[in-house]
């Protein structure tokens, strides 16, 4: 059930007890991915749930980036900010009675801000939020099995992910040349300090990776592991009473 689909009697009746949120960024992933691969992956496992006691609510598409600003076509919110609107999200739907919500989220960058979020939401007893990012659901082995790397930027993995959910975004004809552009690894490191504030100090062309060795094959095996792992998150949360998920007494 996918909320913004939804009139708010068929919600209400509904009642979902977990909510998914998910969040990604509108970001440069080299010139052979769509800006929007990390919120558009989120939602592509937002919508493989399809579950009569689980609610989608509408994503949230633009995310802390301001590390790509150089790059054509990037949008970023202030870690502030991007926090306020996952909270505020979580808080007023909570309202409603659905106070138990996975934050999927789809890029990295997010991700101090989410954990931040949800600990506010659980200390002040709104909301039991738990951060999930989809390249935590599977064993790094299996990416290292399939693509010979793990998780980079808009490298095989990455590529490989969008090549299964949205094939036709992705230019595979621009595809050597974001490697002949990429970086091999992130950051840019000078007498033991990282010092790549900004993709842009250590990767020409915006990529961090081999995109290359991407394939549809391997984004459908690699999605499918961390759909397990989604699939029985949202399980455990459905099964467990909301008080038990809220803060320890004092001791």
């Amino acid at each position: 059930m996918h909320l913004a689909r939804e009139t708010t009697r068929s919600v209400a009746e509904a009642d979902p007890e977990v909510a998914v949120l998910p969040v990604g960024s509108t970001e440069q992933h080299g010139p052979h991915l769509p800006l929007g691969t990390d919120h558009l992956v989120a939602e592509a496992f937002a919508d493989a749930l399809d579950r009569a006691d689980s609610v989608v609510l509408p994503t949230l598409p633009v995310g802390v980036s301001d590390h790509h600003r150089q790059f054509h076509g990037t949008l970023s919110l202030s870690p502030e900010t991007f926090e306020r609107a996952v909270r505020e999200t979580v808080a007023s739907l909570a309202e409603h009675g659905t106070r138990k919500v996975v934050l999927l989220n789809g890029h990295g960058g997010n991700d101090d801000a989410l954990r931040r979020a949800a600990r506010t939401l659980r200390r002040e007893e709104t909301a039991f939020a738990v951060p999930w990012n989809w390249w935590d659901g599977y064993d790094p082995a299996l990416a290292e099995d399939l693509l010979g790397e793990g998780l980079g930027h808009a490298n095989a993995v990455e590529t490989s992910m969008v090549l299964h959910v949205a094939r036709d975004l992705v230019d595979e004809e621009r595809v050597a040349d974001a490697e002949a552009t990429a970086a091999e690894s992130w950051g840019r490191e000078v007498h033991g300090a990282d010092v790549g504030f900004d993709t842009a100090d250590f990767s020409e062309g915006g990529a961090v990776g081999t995109p290359t060795a991407a394939s549809a094959d391997a984004g459908k095996q690699l999605f499918d592991a961390s759909l397990a792992e989604l699939t029985a998150l949202v399980d455990w949360l459905a099964a467990e009473p909301f008080a038990d998920l809220l803060p320890e007494p004092h001791r």
